[in-house]
């Protein structure tokens, strides 16, 4: 066990500040990693501030993170994945069984037993739950660790390990591409990471966005159209022609008019995770054979799957990047959805403290 640096809250209306937060060892099958770059991510902010309750209470002190890229700085000896000098990634989980039927299927984001990256069980008794990356420094096991394309930007690729995967997983599964139509509810953090991956995979991309002055981002972005959702008249030109919609809203909001929307067989997906419950319209289902579901991240292997095409396209997030120093004042502009796209934290920040 050695002492690493880190930002931590120690209850849910304390500011992030610097601490000393304990790290195993790097056994065997582990690759220690030196953080280069940690996006924020919204759910950092609901666990630092214990706003998930009962689903997933936080326990102090707690370090978030789960956009990781880093450089590794030591493996185990049988490890066989990376080595020392690589550009690594880590995302939402560092463990899991990996023999119930969804690890097998590659789809470890399912498993009953999976450990977050933040606020899971500890198995290796070195903390009470699992730290996360506003560190200096991470140990996570060698098959939860991802290649980092050397050709990205590297602060720009940390949210790929969250944003970028959350969006990719539903696109590919749902099968969107050249052909397609495909709607994208909402432009922050997720919805701008979906608009590039649509418009990626060959799709006809439309933006769906409350604010006007959001039209010439998407547009940049790579939408094809963009429509204002609070005017009804452009709604209705798009009724019933999407094959896909996916839904990065938040907020409380109608559901039903996307629905609408959706041609027979069109599915929509929600991404984003309004805190009260949504109501949807059977009968919009039926009438058309239409489907609606949702998604979180991916499987280790569609996560590597999926940095790979970056690396093909030069996808990354837009990011504004921040000392660890300005965290606390980054949350509350998360709030104010004042940033575009994504905070990332450049940890040679932490490093010089």
């Amino acid at each position: 066990m050695f002492q690493a640096k880190a930002y931590s809250a120690t209850s849910k209306t304390s500011p992030l500040a610097a601490a000393s937060i304990p790290r195993r060892t790097p056994n065997d099958h582990d690759v220690q990693i030196e953080i280069l770059f940690c996006g924020i991510c919204h759910s950092d902010l609901h666990y630092a501030r214990d706003e998930w309750n009962a689903d997933m209470p936080a326990i102090y002190p707690c370090v978030p993170g789960h956009e990781i890229v880093g450089r590794v700085a030591k493996v185990g000896s049988a490890v066989t994945k990376h080595k020392p000098g690589d550009l690594v990634g880590v995302g939402c989980m560092v463990d899991s069984d990996r023999t119930c039927p969804n690890c097998k299927e590659g789809l470890e984001q399912f498993c009953p037993s999976q450990v977050l990256t933040y606020g899971g069980p500890d198995k290796h008794g070195t903390a009470p739950v699992t730290y996360g990356g506003y560190s200096d420094t991470i140990v996570v096991d060698e098959h939860f660790v991802l290649s980092i394309p050397a050709s990205l930007d590297l602060a720009g690729a940390a949210p790929l390990l969250c944003a970028g995967i959350t969006t990719y997983s539903p696109l590919r599964h749902w099968g969107v591409g050249k052909g397609k139509k495909v709607g994208i509810v909402g432009l922050g953090g997720l919805g701008h990471m979906g608009v590039k991956f649509a418009h990626a995979f060959g799709a006809h991309t439309v933006v769906f966005t409350t604010s006007p002055s959001k039209k010439e981002d998407a547009l940049r972005l790579g939408a094809d159209e963009v429509v204002i959702s609070k005017n009804a008249n452009e709604m209705q030109k798009h009724a019933g022609s999407f094959d896909f919609i996916l839904d990065a809203v938040a907020a409380e909001h109608d559901i039903n008019a996307y629905i609408q929307l959706l041609a027979r067989d069109g599915n929509i997906t929600m991404v984003g995770a309004p805190e009260k419950p949504l109501s949807v319209g059977v009968f919009g289902l039926i009438m058309g054979r239409r489907s609606f579901s949702g998604s979180p991240i991916g499987g280790i292997d569609e996560t590597q799957e999926m940095l790979n095409f970056c690396g093909e396209h030069n996808i990354t997030a837009d990011v504004e990047v921040i000392p660890i120093q300005k965290v606390n004042e980054a949350y509350e502009r998360i709030l104010n959805s004042d940033v575009k796209y994504r905070f990332s934290i450049d940890m040679a920040s932490l490093r010089a403290e």
